[in-house]
């Protein structure tokens, strides 16, 4: 495989230029938020200077220019996951939005007694929807546990499957342990079972290549600011099937076909589930990423950040008292750790006034922690632009920090 022109890709983002209190900015906080290439801030320019108008809602130019680019965009998604047609594909404002809208217009669908399984591991975008569902329909949660390593118990999650099981939400990608789930089998399993599946892909669709059709996934999420694009814009891919079925949870103008004081019916797909005034120029720029993306090549984007991974966790075993939380196979390039019982946010902190930007916390991952038995961890995660010069100053930052503490 070609190696990356790593420091031409640099190049591409301005903000790697930055100096934090005098040193040079070294970004590794890229599973909450990555960084954004010139090429998708030009796209965004350029439509807001030449092309700003309100999308399907005029017969004017700019309008039809408008809604030209975001339904380019639209197919560009569809192609990029492999999907079977743009009206499976729902622009949102992101993964959190894409699975309360799942939750809440599927929970339409559900009964008081009806049962749901979620992981250990999920995010609370992905837990706390459930629970809001949890309180009108009373249905009931059943959880995956999670062993030493940070995979899932598949034994247990065949037997959590009863016959009031109704739907299984699931991340592909663990954004605190890294850990790459089994969906395909976890959705083959559940479709035995005629029960939909859920997955969120927000930590894996940088990072992996993605086929909603040979996952067979019957919802799949994800945002693009997680992938070199705009922020507040997201994605639900949903088979036909299901998004026909489904009510839309949120009502206004653009999602109906016809509206009188005694009766409103729906938009065709996607529109249904599209209402007001999308993010259309985010979301028209969005496309711009996903060229970016596929003109490096998923694979070797994946193929660097693995190098990034295995590179920098040899180098922090070395480290006294380091603690990494997260070892299963295949990870993705997330790395999450303690310095020994030092609190997270101590040592994030001093991090950041060597010029390292790193998470701190519980990543939206309580529950995760507390079967971790922590409060919460610092996070070092990898995009196409980190290098190893970055992973040593990482490195010797660490080192320093520990020495500070007193480790």
């Amino acid at each position: 495989m070609q190696q990356l022109d790593i420091e031409s890709i640099r190049r591409d983002f301005p903000i790697l230029d930055r100096e934090i209190y005098n040193r040079p900015l070294v970004y590794l906080d890229n599973a909450a938020t990555s960084q954004t290439p010139r090429c998708v801030v030009d796209a965004i320019d350029r439509m807001y200077c030449h092309t700003k108008a309100n999308v399907h809602r005029g017969v004017h130019t700019l309008s039809q220019e408008a809604t030209d680019l975001q339904e380019a965009a639209r197919e560009r998604v569809r192609a990029f996951i492999n999907a079977a047609s743009t009206q499976e594909i729902i622009f949102t404002r992101g993964t959190t939005e894409a699975i309360n809208l799942v939750a809440s217009s599927m929970g339409d669908l559900l009964e008081n007694g009806d049962e749901i399984i979620l992981t250990a591991m999920e995010h609370h975008a992905n837990i706390v929807p459930w629970q809001l569902l949890r309180r009108r329909k009373r249905i009931l949660i059943r959880v995956v546990p999670v062993d030493a390593t940070g995979q899932l118990d598949m034994e247990a999650y065949r037997s959590l499957f009863n016959e009031r099981t109704r739907l299984v939400s699931v991340c592909h990608v663990s954004n605190v342990l890294g850990t790459v789930n089994p969906v395909k089998e976890m959705i083959a399993y559940a479709h035995s079972l005629e029960v939909p599946v859920v997955v969120d892909g927000a930590q894996a669709i940088s990072h992996l290549k993605v086929d909603v059709r040979d996952l067979d996934a019957d919802f799949y999420a994800f945002s693009s600011h997680k992938m070199y694009g705009p922020s507040g814009v997201g994605v639900l891919y949903g088979k036909k099937y299901w998004l026909d079925m489904i009510p839309p949870y949120q009502g206004g103008g653009e999602m109906i076909s016809h509206v009188s004081f005694e009766h409103t019916t729906w938009a065709e797909l996607p529109f249904k589930f599209e209402a007001g005034t999308p993010d259309f120029v985010g979301i028209a720029a969005f496309r711009t990423a996903i060229d970016y993306m596929e003109s490096i090549g998923i694979e070797r984007i994946a193929a660097h950040e693995h190098d990034l991974l295995e590179y920098t966790t040899s180098r922090m075993m070395e480290i006294p008292g380091m603690r990494i939380f997260g070892t299963a196979p295949g990870k993705a390039a997330v790395i999450s750790f303690l310095l020994g019982n030092e609190h997270h946010y101590d040592t994030g902190l001093l991090l950041d006034k060597l010029g390292i930007a790193v998470r701190t916390g519980h990543h939206c991952a309580q529950p995760l922690m507390h079967a971790l038995g922590v409060e919460g961890t610092v996070r070092a995660s990898f995009a196409v632009y980190n290098t190893r010069e970055e992973a040593d100053r990482f490195i010797d930052a660490l080192r320093r920090v520990a020495a500070m503490l007193g480790l």
